[in-house]
């Protein structure tokens, strides 16, 4: 092992027993010490690097969890507290500001792949004095991520109906994703089929097996 790569894990070790030490000392979980440190150090003010479209791969199916039946009549349900709930169609989704971006899509499993993606900034469907919180659910409830608000508002945070140029496939999540390219590719929900503003931490399918539920790369 050479010396940059000794010097490299010592540190990396040291600054993980420092992170332990200090959430232990602030009564907070490891993933709470992070997101904390995460947020204040970056928040709103980093975007995820962007490559040339010629890069642009298919990246693996991977999960398919809310995906096991089709929705033929589906549309996006929008909830927010003090706010009757609405509806839109595809259609109407896709009348919004359109955006392209070709951006990496990272896994926990330790892939990634580039992908270029069309669809429109989430906060376009945000109301007015949002609340802290995001939720985003499949229709059928099984697949559910949690987000804070200055995620989800992220210029890159996408409602993507396109991959590759292409129309989403059923096992990427059509007819509407999201594409979050400042989070591993747990918090990229396939197939939305509500999106709720709140004011309560939501619960997240992954955060519930043990994974941070901040998520942030």
């Amino acid at each position: 092992m050479n010396n940059d790569r000794r010097a490299f894990l010592k540190f990396g070790l040291a600054g993980a027993a420092v992170a332990g030490g200090l959430s232990q000392l602030l009564k907070v979980s490891p993933h709470e010490f992070n997101e904390g440190l995460t947020r204040k150090l970056l928040g709103a003010r980093r975007e995820a690097p962007t490559f040339p479209r010629d890069r642009a791969r298919e990246p693996r199916a991977n999960g398919d969890v809310g995906l096991d039946e089709e929705v033929a009549d589906w549309s996006l349900k929008i909830e927010a507290p003090g706010l009757p709930a609405r509806s839109m169609s595809l259609e109407e989704v896709k009348s919004l500001p359109r955006v392209e971006m070709t951006t990496e899509l990272m896994c926990v499993e330790g892939w990634s792949e580039v992908v270029h993606w069309s669809g429109t900034p989430l906060r376009h469907i945000a109301p007015p004095q949002a609340p802290e919180y995001v939720s985003l659910t499949t229709p059928d409830k099984s697949y559910f991520v949690g987000l804070d608000l200055e995620s989800a508002l992220h210029p890159q945070t996408l409602l993507a109906w396109e991959m590759n140029g292409q129309p989403l496939t059923s096992e990427h999540g059509a007819p509407l994703r999201l594409v979050i390219p400042v989070k591993y590719g747990i918090k990229n929900i396939k197939r939305i089929g509500t999106i709720e503003f709140t004011a309560q931490r939501p619960a997240d399918y992954w955060a519930n097996k043990g994974y941070d539920w901040y998520a942030a790369l």
